[in-house]
């Protein structure tokens, strides 16, 4: 399996979990203040939205590749 099936065939499942999911949430941690010995931080979930184009979108040129790069063989 050559680079191209391999990367149309990670943009379709990429695509699908977009869509599948919407969206996926990840905790930053940041450094307030340091007062000596004491450390004080504070930890953020941010969640970050995946619009529903771009998934399409993921699906649709990842199908397309996949279908150029099995007819071109």
């Amino acid at each position: 399996m050559n680079a191209i099936k391999m990367g149309a065939m990670v943009l379709v499942v990429s695509g699908f979990l977009g869509l599948l999911y919407g969206g996926f949430d990840y905790t930053r941690q940041t450094r307030e203040a340091k007062l000596g010995p004491i450390e004080l931080s504070v930890q953020e979930k941010q969640t970050v939205k995946v619009p529903v184009w771009a998934s399409a979108g993921a699906i649709v040129i990842g199908g397309g590749l996949l279908i150029a790069a099995t007819r071109k063989s």
